[in-house]
């Protein structure tokens, strides 16, 4: 993978994993989650991966094979889509910015390739084009729409507003409508220009607003089993009421007459450990296994903060503990997809299902 010119910058650190080649901070990772919160500073995300779809026939095609509807998507909207396996399980997890003659698409680092190869064994005899550009262009971060990225074409994050066709498996107040998110598809050869003088936040920063704000993240906090509905991705990257597409009867069927069989929590983890517990870590009630970690931050507000993914029927007022070995984390539970999740038909419930006004 290659290093972004960030890098270069005074005090960064390199990030690892799935973030290698940007920096995981310049030195002072909680300031720089306050400064990207605020607005006062960006992140580096140009390791993201970005592929194109032109054609005149982009629209019609891309929305039969995916989960979201894109027929009536116009220049400059912003939106989210999955495509699924049969069995409704995430294959890909997209977002999506409309331009006057063609499609961004923003995937995860390294999904660049195998998703614009998947989508050119799709095509047919269809009039559409797959461009794989990660090489040409890449994501600044923010919190704020920046007035000196104003010439860049931004994607909008819609979370945790509920997207129209969508429904939220959780309800009362939201913690993601706090953290804003907009990013910016900038050629790699004008990264270090579009930056200039502004603040830089690392991906330790991006991680732990992203955290707070209950946003899943595809590869981090999916497997290969992962539904949209246990993510609560059925708010913003489903339409439930559009035509047929690959795994479309999977996510009628658990929504309205089934239930998911794991959903995603948020943990409050005990601080006064003086470690904390990797990703992957097991999620236990009374010694027995319920669960995994998924992501894990520490935030500069709220301390060691995770999410992770347990079976549906844990109760939610119960206390869970997170094991790491031979440490053992006390951790509290928040709802982020409801235990009575799904089985909508024929019943009232409290959930929302249209967008807020």
């Amino acid at each position: 993978m290659a290093l972004s010119p960030l890098l270069s910058r005074p005090a960064a650190v390199a990030g690892t994993g799935v973030d290698q080649g940007v920096a995981a901070h310049y030195g002072e990772p909680n300031i720089e989650q306050r400064r990207l919160l605020a607005g006062e500073a960006v992140a580096d995300m140009s390791h993201f991966d970005v592929v194109t779809l032109a054609g005149e026939d982009r629209l019609s095609w891309l929305n039969t094979l995916s989960s979201q509807l894109l027929e009536n998507l116009n220049p400059g909207q912003s939106t989210q889509t999955l495509l699924l396996t049969v069995q409704g399980r995430i294959e890909y997890d997209i977002r999506i910015l409309a331009d006057e003659d063609k499609l961004w698409m923003i995937v995860e680092p390294g999904q660049g390739a195998p998703l614009a190869a998947w989508l050119d064994r799709m095509r047919f005899m269809l009039r559409v084009e797959v461009t794989d550009v990660s090489d040409t262009y890449g994501l600044i971060g923010s919190c704020t729409r920046q007035s000196t990225l104003e010439a860049y074409r931004c994607w909008v994050d819609s979370w945790p507003n509920i997207s129209p066709g969508g429904y939220a498996y959780s309800a009362g107040e939201h913690p993601g409508i706090e953290r804003p998110w907009f990013e910016y598809i900038v050629p790699l050869t004008e990264l270090e220009t579009a930056v200039g003088d502004l603040a830089l936040s690392g991906m330790l920063a991006v991680e732990a607003l992203r955290v707070a704000a209950w946003r899943p993240r595809f590869g981090i906090d999916t497997d290969d089993k992962t539904i949209p509905h246990e993510l609560d991705l059925i708010r913003t990257a489903v339409h439930l009421d559009k035509g047929c597409y690959k795994g479309q009867e999977t996510v009628a069927r658990v929504h309205n007459i089934g239930r998911p069989p794991r959903r995603i929590v948020f943990l409050q983890l005990d601080g006064s450990m003086h470690t904390l517990p990797a990703v992957g870590s097991e999620v236990q009630l009374s010694g027995k296994t319920v669960g995994k970690v998924t992501s894990m931050v520490t935030h500069f507000e709220a301390g060691p903060i995770a999410l992770a993914v347990v079976k549906r029927n844990i109760d939610p007022d119960t206390d869970l503990q997170v094991i790491d070995g031979e440490d053992s984390y006390a951790a509290a539970q928040e709802v982020i997809v409801s235990p009575d999740a799904g089985q909508t038909a024929g019943r009232f419930t409290g959930f929302l299902r249209t967008p807020p006004q």
